[in-house]
């Protein structure tokens, strides 16, 4: 018996050690950077619940969203009302496209990161209540997000991200995990959720992927989570969500007769990586713009649509960097700038303006008018310079 007791000791010992490990390799790995050789349970079948609540055709669409200014019934608008904005970061390297949930998005900011690669921020909200919405691939925060999610007091999904406030290897203007902390975000950290809200699916795309490049979460799962935190319409200190929110100005779809003839956007992120250029091709009888990425459509994989906006908004700020050994950039994302408004065909050549942090960002025309969009989807396309637009 006694050689049997000690293999079972030995066993166990060996097992408390790999954990042990394991442990400390996850908390090494999870305070810096993307933290992207972290993996989460891996089944194969998604865990997403269906949302049991289906619009009554027979209800008016007459509630207007406040994020975008399309119009829902308001039996969708009961169940926004008690949440707030949920902002989720969803990456772009061409390897991991085509993405989920992007197509769902009231909002969606794209902007580089590192290696010259673009990264999307989604805003959902008055689009969320019909639907357990797929993201992926979820990957990580960075600074001038932290800042744009700070305008919606939204709650905020990524999956780690740049610095810890102890980090001497990244730059202190680009520590976004130490500023979510500081500001107090509404921090859905996937590093802080488990299966079956959030999960590397390494089997989502028809080949095989990084390790980064496979977590999802889903939208009802976050909002649950969100729930138990206490970070509803109003959050644990009992301040609404919208206390510092100003609502764009949003109009109905111009006539055809009126519409403009731009048909095309071209936008260059990075010189001699096209593969991350976007076209937005502009449609006259739907009002709309087509999204292609590297040449190619883009489509959300969950809905198989190509994804379309209603409003193409290219605002122009500066960028600095490389900024440290990571390679993380910064933009201003406080002050003004020029802009150029795309919407109904047409082109208006204007300027933004974002006060502070939690301030709203607002674009104008030429003359000082605030913009008005037409109620829809607006992509907010963020470049260093004029001359990387052409249309």
């Amino acid at each position: 018996m006694k050689p049997k007791i000690a293999s079972i000791l030995a066993v166990a010992g060996l097992y408390l050690l790999s954990t042990g490990i394991s442990y400390a390799v996850f908390n090494k790995v999870s305070g810096v950077g993307d933290s992207s050789t972290i993996t989460s349970p891996v089944p194969k079948i998604s865990p997403k619940e269906k949302v049991k609540n289906k619009v009554d055709p027979s209800i008016p669409k007459d509630q207007v969203c406040p994020l975008n200014g399309v119009k829902f019934t308001n039996q969708e608008k009961d169940i926004w009302d008690k949440r707030r904005p949920l902002a989720v970061m969803i990456e772009n390297s061409e390897e991991a496209r085509p993405q989920s949930g992007l197509s769902r998005a009231d909002i969606v900011y794209e902007a580089l990161a590192e290696g010259w690669i673009t990264r999307f921020m989604g805003i959902f909200y008055c689009n969320t209540p019909m639907e357990n919405i797929t993201f992926a691939p979820v990957r990580s925060a960075r600074t001038y997000y932290v800042d744009w999610v700070s305008e919606y007091d939204a709650l905020y999904n990524h999956v780690g991200g740049a610095g810890r406030c102890p980090d001497d290897t990244v730059d202190p203007k680009a520590k976004a995990l130490c500023q979510i902390d500081r500001y107090g975000i509404k921090d859905l950290d996937q590093f802080g959720i488990g299966y079956p809200d959030c999960y590397r699916n390494p089997d989502r795309l028809d080949h095989p992927v990084a390790t980064e490049h496979t977590m999802v979460c889903f939208s009802e799962n976050l909002y649950k989570i969100a729930d138990k935190r206490d970070w509803n319409n109003v959050d644990d200190r009992g301040i609404p969500w919208d206390k510092n929110f100003k609502e764009w100005k949003f109009k109905d779809d111009s006539k055809e007769s009126e519409r403009g003839k731009i048909n095309k956007i071209h936008l260059v992120f990075a010189q001699g990586y096209d593969k991350y250029d976007v076209d937005w091709d502009y449609n006259t009888s739907s009002n709309s713009y087509l999204r292609s990425n590297g040449g190619k459509p883009h489509f959300d994989l969950e809905a198989n649509v190509q994804l379309t906006a209603k409003n193409v908004v290219v605002q122009f700020s500066k960028i600095t960097g490389p900024v440290d050994e990571h390679a993380h950039l910064l933009y201003a994302t406080i002050g003004s700038g020029k802009a150029i408004i795309f919407q109904d065909g047409q082109a208006i050549v204007g300027t933004w303006s974002k006060k502070s942090r939690i301030g709203r960002t607002v674009f104008y025309n030429s003359s000082g008018k605030e913009i008005e969009f037409t109620r829809g989807s607006i992509w907010i396309e963020v470049l260093p310079s004029e001359q990387q637009v052409t249309y």
